[in-house]
């Protein structure tokens, strides 16, 4: 599957490319590059885990894939030469008009609904499932049976196409049915989460974390289109790139990396990002309407020092920010270095050996939390064989 997708997927970018439709082509192909991740994903966690279900689907998400871009390529190409089937090239343009609906709606609903073991949290969440399937088929009813012009192809006129009202209220029951499973399938997600054990819990904690990446990268692509929409078209496709990446750690290979270090350093280096950009920009512009007056134009020297500012803010900056963090939210982590940094300042000053073995014990007790805590001496002079059990 994943070698017949690559084939597919080449085949149409070749097609694009001989239509010399390459300013259009490049534009629809690029979010649908993107996505290939998702079949070789998809066989690695098929071929460990073929009972996973997930395998599966991210597999048949890249053969959708491969397909719509031979589609859209062929339809291209028929359109620039003339050369071809018409019959085939208006189907080929037809299906590639509305096969953007599974793509979108079987990861933002079915996904979250079998994630990460494969399978429903209970037979409750079956009319869950029921009402993706058959939300994400009316949905696409309505698309591929709508007469007029294709999406993409506004010139062909839809050989598919059915002048009725049915067609309407197929689709608006998609709409609904489909809404109602991206609500609750992430619901889903929570309560797997609170009811799994520390394994499940760790997989959804990737999944989460990949899943946050790229709706705020495609949120920030937002602004970056004001300014060039190819770079926020690049943008975005990096960013899709994420969820079947965090999806195959979690699955696979979790257990070697500590996802709460990964999401507290992105807190920390996001926020920082965020601003010494805010700062340098408004350094620049600041001091640049300063300057002006007396250097006259522009001058190099409100850059130079705004970046003299940014060097000096940056370890302080970074060290308020994760002290936020921490206290927000990792606050147990947190309290727990607070209390042993607070021992370590009274082991300093402290002589009683009853009090230290006290305040050892409260610490132990304040940041590991046993069920029980003890502190047994040896009557030895010598330090070195002293022995401390914890329960």
């Amino acid at each position: 599957m994943v070698a017949l997708s690559v084939v597919l997927f080449l085949c149409g970018i070749l097609l694009s490319v001989a239509a010399d439709s390459v300013g259009t082509g490049i534009a629809s192909v690029i979010p649908l590059a993107t996505l290939l991740p998702f079949p070789v994903v998809g066989a690695i966690v098929a071929a460990r885990r073929p009972r996973n279900a997930i395998g599966w689907i991210y597999c048949g998400v890249g053969l959708l894939v491969g397909i719509t871009t031979l589609a859209h390529g062929y339809a291209d190409y028929w359109l620039a030469s003339g050369s071809g089937i018409r019959s085939l090239a208006e189907t080929a343009a037809w299906f590639s008009s509305w096969t953007w609906i599974p793509l979108v709606l079987v990861p933002t609903s079915l996904l979250l609904l079998l994630f990460p073991d494969g399978r429903l949290l209970s037979p409750r969440w079956r009319p869950v499932a029921w009402c993706a399937g058959l939300g994400i088929v009316g949905y696409a009813l309505n698309y591929a049976l709508q007469p007029g012009g294709l999406g993409d192809f506004p010139q062909i006129s839809n050989p598919y196409g059915v002048d009725s009202p049915l067609v309407g209220m197929v689709g608006l029951a998609g709409v609904i049915l489909a809404g109602c499973s991206m609500v609750a399938s992430p619901v889903s997600l929570i309560v797997r989460m609170r009811r799994a054990g520390s394994e499940q819990r760790q997989q959804i904690k990737w999944f989460a974390y990949g899943g946050v990446v790229v709706v705020v990268t495609i949120i920030a692509s937002g602004f970056v289109s004001i300014w060039s929409v190819p770079i926020s078209i690049l943008i975005i496709s990096v960013a899709l790139l994420g969820l079947p990446v965090f999806t195959g750690i979690a699955i696979l290979r979790y257990r070697l990396y500590d996802v709460d270090i990964i999401i507290n350093r992105t807190l920390v280096y996001g926020a920082l990002t965020i601003m010494l950009l805010l700062v340098y920009v408004g350094g620049v512009v600041g001091l640049q309407r300063l300057f002006s007056p007396l250097v006259g134009g522009d001058s190099g020297l409100a850059t130079v020092a705004t970046t003299l500012a940014i060097a000096a803010l940056f370890n302080p900056l970074r060290h308020r920010v994760q002290a936020f963090v921490d206290r927000r939210f990792y606050r147990k982590k947190y309290d727990a270095r607070k209390t042993l940094e607070a021992f370590s300042t009274r082991l300093r000053d402290e002589t009683n050996l009853g009090t230290i073995s006290d305040d050892l014990v409260d610490v132990v007790r304040e940041t590991m939390q046993p069920a029980h805590a003890s502190l047994w001496l040896r009557p030895d002079s010598t330090p070195t064989e002293g022995q401390r059990t914890d329960d």
